[in-house]
């Protein structure tokens, strides 16, 4: 799988824990949460300022980073951000700096194009038409993240890049504000009149609905009783989808089910503690209990064939 987007350093304040030049981004998440269920390769940038201990929080996840390019004469994206203490879910961008990723030109190497999997995380549409080109050949699954900057700013070229891909992640607000309808499930359907397959509209705290022409599928957000940092639930839940795919050869609506639940559950995991840290610390034994327990929050019992159900 080859993750592509953004390598940064997040400055964070929320109401139970704080930080600054904390490590963060979209691949950074995306590709960590991935990294516990396939192989992954990340193509981002970073600057002068780097630290080498990041370079080996990647390798420790067996992430490939031969498409991390470094360069010399600029900084490190930074990203600063203030959650509100009476509802975490609203947040206010204190600062962006693009600084390297201003110039990003991603190289699409060899290896890369023989990956069956591609996510474009959240970054400017040019460049994940661009990639998509460079690839080559078309990967199996492309998946394609974006946010409202991108939606407000450069809409042409975000609708050309979302024609290309199978699998479009937007929030609720992003749906409704690119499609102009107050109705997510009609905004979801005027995305796959573009052409793609899937749309994931993720809604925070309310979860998740997997839409596609025939079906949706709806799951809630794994209940928790604290939430540290919101940042990197989103990339999160997009590397625990986009993985879960990629680590199966036949693809069908069972597996797409599962991976929207996978998807949610490394999301949990991310928010519970400040930047990288919940997410780089998943194992498979407290893994495998929130998919059990995910099961038994959302499953019930149909009426047996000699049920009626209570009706006056």
């Amino acid at each position: 799988m080859l993750v592509v987007g953004s390598i940064g350093y997040d400055t964070i304040y929320g109401p139970i824990e704080s930080g600054t030049s904390l490590l963060g981004g979209s691949a950074t998440y995306c590709s960590i949460a991935a990294s516990n269920l396939t192989n992954v390769a990340i193509l981002a940038v970073v600057g002068s300022d780097f630290k080498p201990e990041h370079f080996t929080t990647f390798k420790e996840h067996g992430i490939n980073i031969d498409g991390i390019e470094q360069t010399f004469n600029e900084e490190t994206f930074a990203w600063s951000v203030r959650y509100n203490h009476d509802d975490i879910n609203s947040r206010e961008t204190l600062d962006t700096q693009l600084n390297a990723l201003a110039t990003f030109n991603p190289q699409i190497k060899d290896v890369h194009k023989q990956e069956k999997i591609l996510f474009l995380a959240n970054m400017d549409p040019a460049l994940q038409i661009q990639v998509i080109r460079d690839m080559g050949t078309r990967p199996q699954w492309i998946g394609l993240d974006t946010m409202n900057f991108w939606i407000d700013s450069t809409l042409e070229t975000l609708t050309e890049a979302i024609r290309m891909v199978d699998i479009v992640f937007m929030d609720e607000g992003e749906l409704r504000s690119y499609a102009q309808s107050n109705n997510v499930m009609v905004a979801a359907h005027e995305i796959l009149k573009l052409g793609p397959s899937f749309v994931v509209a993720k809604r925070g705290e309310h979860g998740v609905i997997l839409i596609n022409e025939e079906w949706a599928f709806a799951v809630p957000a794994f209940p928790l009783t604290t939430v540290v940092d919101p940042t990197g639930a989103g990339d999160s839940f997009a590397g625990g989808f986009m993985g879960f795919l990629d680590s199966h050869n036949d693809i069908s609506t069972a597996v797409f089910k599962r991976a929207i639940i996978t998807g949610s559950i490394m999301g949990s995991f991310a928010v519970g503690a400040l930047s990288t840290e919940g997410i780089s610390h998943v194992t498979y034994a407290n893994f495998n209990k929130r998919f059990n327990d995910f099961s038994i929050l959302t499953q019930f019992d149909p009426l047996e064939p000699n049920e009626t159900f209570p009706w006056k």
